[in-house]
């Protein structure tokens, strides 16, 4: 077992953590007390978002919300798995259920992003040569999106297909959400919208499906995306 050392002993990643936290508890917590007095009492989020594990893409940070707003899942790739009510531990499939059926959340976004390793996975079955004990057999639960891509990868369209498999992989994941049945019924009847979302970091491009079947098309500012599939009111219905 390691050892562990109090962070401020220790230099470099850790050190700049502490240090980011010191600066979030002099600018925030010790200047807003109302917001945090709020979250004392519990959360009650509007958004889940279900992102990658990428520390590149984190969307606490890409949309600038606040402590409190999001709900937020994350996983290899920001893959949802089918419902599978099959008494096994499922930790994605449980936060899911949690943000729907506990929180009530209104709007479930799944995020999608550039140069996605995970995704890269998935096409290749395996990363720079490697095959994972655990990711590989993850990333596959999105295999429908590998054999959609099956034979369309030269070297040149490299770029352009793993870009269409980033955005595949939100579109399989936004199918496979509607196998939940309280999501679907939450769906169904106005209570709840399912969106995709696909964030380019190389471009500094946010985009969103238009349907369940895409296309993908960048966010307007000021003009929040319509959802991918069903829709939310300002009350669920009597």
């Amino acid at each position: 077992m390691a050892t562990a050392f109090p962070p401020r002993s220790r230099g470099g990643a850790l050190r700049r953590l502490v240090d980011g936290f010191d600066r979030f508890r002099d600018q925030h917590f010790e200047h807003d007390h109302e917001l945090y007095d709020t979250l004392l009492d519990g959360q009650r989020p509007e958004v889940m978002v279900i992102a990658c594990s990428d520390s590149r893409t984190d969307p606490a940070i890409i949309c600038g919300a606040e402590p409190g707003e999001l709900f937020v899942v994350r996983n290899v790739a920001a893959l949802v798995p089918t419902y599978e009510p099959d008494h096994r531990p499922r930790g994605t499939s449980a936060a899911i259920e949690f943000g729907v059926v506990a929180l009530g959340v209104r709007h479930v976004i799944v995020l999608g992003h550039s140069f996605c390793a995970g995704v890269r996975c998935l096409l290749e079955h395996d990363h720079g040569g490697r095959r994972f004990d655990f990711v590989s057999d993850w990333v596959g639960i999105a295999s429908e999106v590998r054999d959609e891509m099956d034979g369309l990868v030269t070297e040149a369209e490299r770029p352009v297909i793993a870009r269409r498999a980033e955005q595949a992989a939100v579109l399989a994941s936004l199918r496979h959400l509607h196998t939940y049945p309280f999501v679907a019924e939450r769906v169904a009847d106005g209570r709840l919208s399912l969106h995709g979302w696909y964030f380019h970091f190389g471009w500094g491009l946010l985009q969103a499906a238009e349907g369940p079947d895409g296309p993908f098309r960048q966010v307007d500012r000021g003009m929040p995306p319509a959802p991918a599939m069903g829709r939310a009111v300002a009350e669920p219905p009597a």
